[in-house]
């Protein structure tokens, strides 16, 4: 079953408030919450007609990270926590906590219950009891496993606005010792004077509490320090939660220091974490993400980082007299795999757009992932998670701060753009920042699209559910692959740069809005819907009992991000079928395999698909089997290849039944001189096996003959590699001198074999990696002879170059170094 992903718009203030011991006379009621300290809100959710409460069901863990106050006075505030779904409407075992400035902001392992309804529409709404109120919420779900939602109960000015991510959390991965090896991490947010600040890095795990390797850099406030680390050690202190504690100790520009964080595990890989020390002028609260980190074999390099990433930044900005401007940026970052890259981004920056194109830059990866980028005259730190896959700060005033992700090696066009996507606006860092989510259709038309939907809004001056959204958007593959334009003529966010990073997912950022966020667009719940099955099919229709059938699903369209789960019946056990079957992403069709019995009567089989509400049927005969009077069943060589004219091979064929009287003759026959067969071979009476030699002639190049045997109406082959003396290979290659002044001296390589040349000659490939040096495309190993020398040119030079020359030859390769110098 696909794993649920829902977009909340949470209503946290009552639970922020009463889980702190404010009482009811301080609080402001949100938009589409009731509890004890609430009153009735006119646009809040209602329950859905329609039960559809299983799609929620098992573990999950959240992370949220927004801003509390007003537009004058503002502070940072954070929540991990967890919670498990029934399928039938009941939350249990909920736990959180939450951190932030003042006294009461933070919160240790609080629990809380609840309940959910779910329509058919995959629209609901949620209730959370804590001790002595409770809050009710509105979500919608999504396709892609994850989830997202935003804070919606600032009024009249003042309140909380933020950003969820929630996920479907492995209860199997709570225990300290299932939190083995590399991980990545990134993190951050503001102190009590809202000065921002982030980290990433990298430490591994050994499983019992202790992280070593540690690595790590601090954007402290604009300014790049290494974390040099003296100690980290972690554990998962409740086995029923997934709840852990994690400690790094370090120095940063000399001066010792302690994170402490809090965090609960979505899985093995994953750990959604935030500070829990208190906040202050020197301590700003971090809320982010460890993940694990896939390093290739040999380490991470330059090569890690090769092609496209779409990079998705938000900082705070100074702008003249004002501080505190939220600042966000898009682009796509293009990298070489060798150190060089280019960067096109648009930003919002001091309330105004900004767009770069084709900025050159350059870029060290090392082995720890740890990478130093240079653009102009900025620097920048990632840490990457995967190939191509990077944690980013850019160490500047406006402590930037995101991810690059790997963009899809498409041609974006228009039609990429299509579909029903959830878009949210991200990690806002300014109370000013209006937040929304939604459900959108993109129509994918050309030359301009269009893009609608219905959002809610969450503004410091209130909420504003249910506003409808109309944007036409253009999509380009050039001269930046995947930017394009959305024109919003109604809704949030203004004029927008998209940047596709997949055809089901793209970042935004609105050019027109004074407080701008990233914004996330990802596959919604209802390309789910949008997909039902088309057609069930059979072939064969009819079998003999214990043969099979294979089975052909067909969808209305592409299967989502996740794929799609086909469930599959049979009425009658003389044929049977898996419990479901699974059609990948982006495909339209998948087969299954129909099984089936001995029966002693024709039976006729109903078998049956369902999912998106069809529901398909096709018939299967299933036959009895009439005893059948022996036939050839197979043709065995023993062994498969030999060298020509010195090996033989021995052949078998096996009969369904023992040989008649007076035994059965199975003809015999090779399609290639290079072997041969007698023209028949005799099976005895009575028995089923007999055997017969292959002979072979010499070849002068590997042959596939094919070998075949038919009695009883059946044929059946098998195939014979007959292969020549086996070729020499490079053994060696070595040049002389191996360094030169280039374009004033050459050198000499020469290739060595493993043995004499075949008849004919060897011709072994040449090449350079590099034009500073050059040879020719191939050297000749005369009949006979072992080596071959052949000359090597050299170019002129501005910098010492390292050359890898390169020498090829029956599937083996040596290379050798030149250093070409000045």
């Amino acid at each position: 079953m696909r794993e649920l992903s829902v977009q909340l718009i949470m209503c946290f203030a009552l639970l922020f408030a009463a889980t702190s011991g404010a009482g009811c006379a301080s609080q402001t009621p949100s938009a589409g919450c009731s509890g004890q300290c609430a009153t009735s809100i006119s646009q809040g959710p209602t329950n859905p007609a329609v039960n559809n409460d299983a799609e929620l069901n098992g573990n999950y863990a959240f992370t949220f990270s927004g801003i509390t106050g007003n537009g004058s006075v503002s502070s940072v505030i954070a929540t991990v926590g967890r919670f498990t779904a029934d399928g039938a409407g009941n939350l249990t075992n909920g736990e959180l906590e939450t951190n932030g400035v003042g006294a009461g902001a933070a919160l240790v392992a609080q629990s809380f219950t609840g309940t959910y309804s779910i329509g058919a529409d995959n629209r609901g709404v949620m209730t959370l009891n804590f001790s002595g109120s409770s809050a009710k919420c509105a979500f919608a779900m999504l396709a892609n496993g994850n989830a997202r939602f935003i804070e919606f109960d600032a009024v009249g000015g003042s309140g909380t606005i933020g950003s969820w991510t929630m996920e479907k959390a492995d209860a199997t991965a709570y225990s300290t010792s299932r939190i083995i090896g590399d991980y990545a991490f990134g993190a951050a947010g503001f102190d009590t004077t809202n000065n921002r600040a982030a980290i990433e890095g990298r430490f591994t795990s050994n499983g019992t509490g202790v992280l070593a390797n540690a690595a790590g850099d601090v954007d402290g406030y604009g300014t790049d320090y290494a974390m040099n680390f003296t100690a980290a050690n972690y554990a998962v202190s409740d086995a029923a939660t997934g709840r852990g504690t994690m400690s790094l100790a370090f120095t940063f520009a000399g001066t010792p220091d302690t994170m402490n964080f809090v965090f609960y595990v979505v899985n093995s890989g994953k750990l959604f974490v935030m500070e829990s020390d208190p906040v202050t002028t020197a301590t700003p609260l971090l809320n982010g993400v460890v993940v694990q980190q896939q390093i290739p074999a040999g380490g991470f390099t330059n090569a890690s980082l090769n092609g496209n990433l779409v990079i998705s930044l938000t900082g705070h900005s100074a702008c003249g007299t004002v501080s505190g401007v939220p600042k966000a940026v898009v682009g796509l970052l293009t990298t070489n795999g060798s150190g060089a890259l280019s960067l096109t981004y648009d930003e919002n920056f001091c309330r105004a757009p900004n767009s770069v194109t084709g900025a050159p830059g350059t870029y060290s990866v090392a082995s720890n992932g740890r990478a130093s980028i240079t653009i102009g005259g900025y620097s920048l730190v990632a840490y990457l998670m995967n190939v191509n896959q990077i944690f980013l700060f850019v160490s500047d005033v406006n402590v930037l701060f995101g991810v690059g992700e790997p963009q899809t090696a498409v041609s974006f066009t228009n039609t990429s753009l299509k579909g029903a996507y959830a878009g949210f606006a991200t990690n806002p860092v300014g109370f000013g920042v209006t937040v929304f989510s939604g459900e959108f259709a993109a129509n994918g038309a050309s030359p301009t699209g269009t893009m609608t939907g219905t959002e809610d809004i969450g503004a410091s001056n209130g909420p504003n559910p249910g506003v409808a959204f109309n944007a036409t958007c253009s999509i380009s593959p050039s001269p930046t692959n995947g930017r394009g334009m959305m024109t919003v003529t109604s809704g949030t966010s203004g004029n927008a740069v998209i940047y596709m990073i997949s055809p089901s997912k793209f970042v935004a950022v609105s050019m027109n809005d004074p407080n701008p966020a990233v914004l996330d667009f990802e596959l919604s719940s209802s390309a789910l819907a949008s997909v039902s099955l088309s057609s069930l099919s059979l072939n064969p229709t009819s079998v003999t009992g214990g043969n099979s059938s294979t089975g052909t699903v067909t969808l209305s369209g592409a299967a989502p991000a996740g794929g799609a789960q086909v469930a599959l019946s049979s009425n009658n056990s003389a044929a049977s079928v898996a419990s479901s079957l699974a059609v990948p992403a982006g495909a339209t069709s998948a087969t299954f395999t129909v099984s089936t019995s001995a029966v002693a009567a024709s039976t006729t089989v109903a078998i049956s698909a369902a999912h998106g509400g069809v529901t398909k049927t096709a018939s299967l005969t299933v036959t009895p089997a009439s005893p059948p009077a022996p036939s050839l069943s197979s043709l065995t060589l023993n062994p498969t290849s030999g060298i020509g004219g010195a090996q033989s091979s021995t052949g078998t064929v096996t009969l369904s039944g023992p040989a008649p009287t007076g035994g059965a003759q199975v003809a015999l026959s090779s399609n290639n001189g290079a072997a041969s067969v007698a023209s028949s071979v005799a099976v005895p009476a009575g028995v089923t096996t007999a055997t017969f030699t292959v002979n072979t002639s010499v070849v002068t190049a590997s042959t596939t003959v094919t070998i075949s045997a038919a009695y009883g109406g059946v044929s059946k082959s098998a195939t014979l590699t007959v292969t020549p003396p086996p070729l020499p290979t490079v053994s060696s290659l070595t040049l002389n001198p191996t360094s030169v002044i280039g374009g004033v001296n050459s050198t000499t390589g020469t290739v060595t074999l493993s043995g004499p040349a075949p008849a004919g000659g060897a011709q072994v490939v040449l090449s350079s990696n590099n034009g500073a040096a050059s040879v020719p495309s191939r050297v000749f190993v005369p009949a006979g002879a072992t080596s071959a020398t052949f000359a090597v040119s050299t170019s002129v030079v501005l910098v010492s170059t390292s050359v890898t020359i390169s020498a090829s030859y029956n599937s083996t390769t040596q290379t050798a170094t030149l250093s070409v110098t000045l």
